[in-house]
């Protein structure tokens, strides 16, 4: 048994004379959670469309589950789930019909699948309720179950929190570490709400304008984020003259008129704190935090948010 349950090799896709995709190769081990991030455009979703069979690509190559060629695509796709963009559903059927629908088309044997599913899900409640009578978290978690329904062993989500309030994203996000965790599944979760993802994924990799800039795991990301010594203060200029003439600093920069970043001598924070003070500069606030994912993939991108 593959200790991989994707691995793609410089999968491109062109449309015209653009580049969707570009040389994209990517891993993914068995029990990971893999967050595939990039700004809305970058080709995430172009990419989860190639890995389902939904588009050909242009170049490159796909294995699933070890093995590829047309044939075992086809059977590595039926142990996989994904909900990309708009599931099709019937909005005349209620939760449970339209789960019972996909039961059947995807030869699921087990009748009690549907109620099972929508249990995961969270959408016991609805009965017989319409799903066009749903709101977009209920949809959202409608999509999920119709990507769960044939028991999949990988899973692909496609900004699985897209429009959801904080509490859907918060149950969405929750519902991803139970799968993982208790089911076993292996996840491969595509978003632009790079902090949100931060607090779910194992690995990542970072799209942008169809090419694979870093692929890293949680604890490299942490390692690579840098740890900071912030200063809220009215004074931002006068105070970095005194940080760079009273203790030699030159990693450091304002990030706004308030606002400074030191990248060094972090131990010594109440040496500084006092120093200020003495030289009479208004401290609002001082220590030490960590850059966001969002800051560290605007840094590694080249600026673009």
């Amino acid at each position: 048994m593959s200790e991989y349950v994707l691995r793609t090799r410089a999968i491109g896709k062109k449309y015209g004379a653009n580049f969707a995709l570009d040389n994209v190769s990517v891993e993914v081990k068995r029990g990971w959670i893999y967050g595939l991030i990039g700004l809305n455009g970058a080709g995430k979703t172009t990419f989860m469309r190639a890995v389902a069979g939904l588009i050909a690509p242009t170049s490159g190559d796909v294995e699933l589950f070890g093995e590829s060629g047309e044939a075992a695509l086809g059977r590595g796709r039926r142990r996989m789930g994904q909900s990309i963009e708009t599931p099709a559903v019937y909005p005349h059927m209620s939760a449970k019909e339209n789960l019972e629908v996909q039961r059947i088309l995807g030869g699921v044997p087990d009748r009690d699948a549907a109620e099972r599913v929508l249990k995961i899900v969270g959408l016991t409640d609805t009965g017989s309720k319409k799903v066009r009578n749903f709101s977009l978290g209920m949809k959202q978690r409608l999509a999920l179950a119709i990507a769960l329904i044939t028991n999949p062993e990988f899973l692909m989500l496609d900004e699985p929190a897209n429009g959801l309030d904080p509490k859907g994203i918060i149950e969405t996000r929750e519902l991803m570490r139970r799968l993982a965790k208790e089911q076993g599944l292996t996840l491969l979760v595509s978003s632009h709400l790079l902090d949100e993802l931060e607090q779910v994924a194992t690995h990542y990799g970072i799209l942008h304008k169809g090419k694979i800039v870093k692929h890293l795991s949680a604890e490299e990301l942490s390692r690579e984020m840098r740890r900071y010594l912030r200063i809220v203060t009215p004074d931002a200029p006068k105070t970095v003259a005194l940080l760079r003439e009273a203790f030699g600093v030159t990693d450091v920069k304002a990030v706004s008129k308030n606002e400074i970043r030191v990248y060094e001598q972090l131990g010594r924070v109440s040496e500084i704190n006092a120093r200020l003070v003495a030289e009479g500069i208004a401290v609002e606030g001082i220590g030490v935090a960590e850059q966001k994912l969002e800051e560290y993939f605007v840094a590694l991108t080249g600026g673009d948010r």
